[in-house]
């Protein structure tokens, strides 16, 4: 039972017995009062009809006449009139008064008995008779039955006004304690909480600010690892002049695009700036240093009209900038190259006599699987032929092989999105130190070409997007899981693009869907790519959405903006998967291993497990399992497959 109903219960069993105990006192000091009464009703009315009687004695009619009149006037039980001489029974009035509604086990329990009195009538100097009263204690039990009544109804009346005041006033006093539970549970979701407001009450008080103390202490621990994390990110893989990714970063990001047979096809961009060290001669190393800052943020700017490729921008070299660009075609890797020669074009050589452009763009396209030196040969190809050439500064390779256009994409995804005929794929994501226990499956799009293959979602996703059929993608995907989690006992997790996530429209018809199914909650985990966030709000209404239908969210291919995670810990996510990027070659890569143990300790921290993605040898394997990291997703598990129950 909560306190709360202990305290409202204790407050009416005092009142009850305060109520008991007060009537008990009343009646036995009202019973003494009422016997009293009843004994000097009976006296006076003795004396009264006695001395009526002296002059009528002898007179047998006025004597009943008189009897009978005081008898009908009051409440009494009988009135005898005894001759004294043969001591002889002269007149007698009886009976038994009405209860007046009074229950008979009141009157049991009052057990007020009748009350006597006499006299004697006289005759000149000798006694001729005694009256004899009985005054029958019914009025008096009437009283107190109505005296009862009216002492229980007050009860009543000061009970219920007692109890809701108290209930408010204990509601009021003990929500503090309401607070501390929520404090818990937050913690508990990974959320740190701190009550704005200390209550009054000193016990309560003391508890609150312990409780507030331990909360900033758990928040501060958390910070000060997810700053050192952040730290050791940026010490090993950004640029510290332009705060961009260096080589180290670049090839690791490089390697992990062609090696993911998911990923997009795309494109790598070097800006290679001429003659870095003249420009040092001519301008010194402050300005060259501006120089490289200016280019740096003009070639963020205009990537910013291509979110995927912020995270991927990085300084390779001394005066070489590279950029991957996944999911871009030639048309669109064309237009990035005019649109960033137009920003450049400002940026001049200041020290030569003619206005020579500073930087030049290569452009190569890749495909998953390329070697990642084949494809740096071909870019550097592109830049040595930029260079050869007076405008413009740019030069873009065509692919290798002929790719479909834009219509035939068209056609092929619009008749695949009418007749529903993307298939699910389900990848195993296993416990690490349980390889045999499935924690779920990564469920994975495919697409038939109609030549007995499957297109993975890296070939189709970016045709997606620009024809604006991503919400229809997300919503067939959604559908068709929700229906596959009908078979099967089995924790599927399924990810939603950005597009979904930032139209309200779109996403109300996600909380239709979950919401006709919010039994499959336990067992469905919505996932958001790192580089798909929406905005803090935005993100904390879906995951508030999602936790009130019963559904989960988590994030995938994180590690990129690590900053963040400050702003996740009190989102309640399910898990964290980190980006394959940084698991890669784990075991091969010291710095690689400080800042998967920096993640570990602070999602530890907020008790969030992590899984590594993308592990593909057994080196990785271990190095995860010495590390205790909770669960494991890769080549090295399993491939993605149809559906095998």
């Amino acid at each position: 039972m909560s306190l709360f109903k202990q305290l409202l219960l204790a407050i009416c069993l005092f009142l009850v017995v305060a109520f008991s105990g007060s009537f008990m006192v009343g009646l036995e000091s009202s019973r003494s009062q009422y016997v009293n009464q009843l004994r000097a009703h009976a006296q006076d009315a003795a004396t009264a009809l006695a001395l009526s009687l002296t002059p009528n004695i002898d007179d047998p009619a006025m004597v009943e006449l008189m009897v009978s009149s005081i008898f009908d006037s009051g409440y009494y039980a009988s009135i005898r009139v005894i001759d004294l001489g043969p001591n002889a029974l002269l007149v007698e009035r009886h009976a038994e008064p009405d209860s007046s509604g009074v229950p008979a086990w009141f009157i049991r329990l009052i057990n007020l008995e009748p009350a006597g009195g006499d006299a004697i009538v006289s005759r000149g100097w000798q006694q001729a008779a005694r009256v004899e009263v009985v005054s029958h204690p019914m009025f008096a039990l009437a009283k107190l039955w109505r005296s009862a009544l009216g002492s229980l109804a007050w009860l009543l009346a000061c009970g219920v006004v007692s109890a809701l005041l108290g209930a408010l006033l204990l509601r009021r006093q003990l929500r503090p304690l309401d607070y501390l539970v929520a404090q818990s549970q937050a913690i508990a979701r990974r959320e740190f909480l701190s009550a704005p407001r200390l209550p009054r009450t000193p016990e309560l008080r003391r508890v609150v600010q312990a409780m507030n103390q331990m909360v900033e202490k758990l928040k501060a621990l958390f910070l000060e690892e997810a700053q050192r994390s952040e730290a050791l990110r940026a010490e090993a893989w950004q640029d510290s002049l332009t705060g961009l990714g260096n080589r180290r970063f670049f090839e690791m990001q490089l390697s992990a695009r062609l090696s993911a047979q998911d990923d997009s096809p795309g494109y790598l961009m070097l800006v290679h700036v001429q003659d870095l060290a003249g420009l040092n001669l001519r301008l010194g190393g402050q300005r060259t240093d501006a120089l490289l800052q200016a280019l740096a943020q003009q070639v963020q700017r205009v990537c910013a009209h291509y979110p995927k490729t912020l995270d991927l921008i990085a300084r390779s070299r001394g005066g070489e900038f590279a950029v991957l660009a996944p999911g871009l075609v030639h048309d669109e890797a064309v237009h990035l190259a005019q649109e960033l020669e137009q920003t450049l074009h400002s940026l001049y050589d200041t020290g030569a006599s003619d206005r020579n452009p500073v930087a030049w763009i290569g452009l190569a396209p890749y495909s998953p699987g390329d070697a990642p030196q084949a494809l740096l040969e071909r870019c550097d190809e592109a830049l040595a032929q930029a260079q050869s050439q007076q405008l413009p500064t740019w030069v873009c390779l065509p692919a290798h092989a002929p790719a479909l256009l834009d219509h035939d994409w068209h056609a092929l995804l619009q008749h695949a999105l009418d007749q529903r005929r993307f298939e699910l794929f389900f990848q195993p994501v296993v416990a690490t130190h349980e390889l045999g226990r499935v924690l779920q499956y990564k469920v994975l799009s495919r697409l038939p070409d109609g030549h007995g293959q499957t297109l993975p979602a890296g070939r189709f996703l970016p045709w997606l997007e620009r024809f604006g059929w991503s919400i229809r993608h997300d919503l067939l995907m959604l559908e068709q899981v929700l229906a596959h989690l009908q078979r099967h006992d089995q924790a599927l997790a399924l990810n939603l693009s950005a597009a979904t996530l930032a139209d309200p429209q779109a996403l109300q018809a996600v909380y239709g869907l979950l919401g006709r199914h919010a039994a499959l909650g336990p067992r469905l985990t919505l996932e958001i790519g790192e580089e798909q966030l929406p905005d803090q709000a935005a993100l904390e209404q879906l995951a508030r959405q999602l936790g009130a239908l019963g559904f989960k969210l988590s994030l995938q291919h994180f590690g990129g903006r690590f900053s963040m995670i400050g702003n996740l810990a009190h989102l309640g996510l399910a898990y964290l998967k980190v980006d394959g990027s940084f698991i890669r070659a784990i075991d091969q890569e010291p710095h690689k291993r400080l800042f998967i143990e920096a993640i570990q300790r602070a999602a530890h921290s907020i008790d969030l497990p992590l899984i590594a993605e993308r592990v593909e040898t057994e080196g990785e394997l271990e190095v995860l399992r010495d590390m205790g990291i909770f669960g494991v997703q890769g080549r090295l598990i399993g491939e993605p497959r149809p559906w095998a129950p």
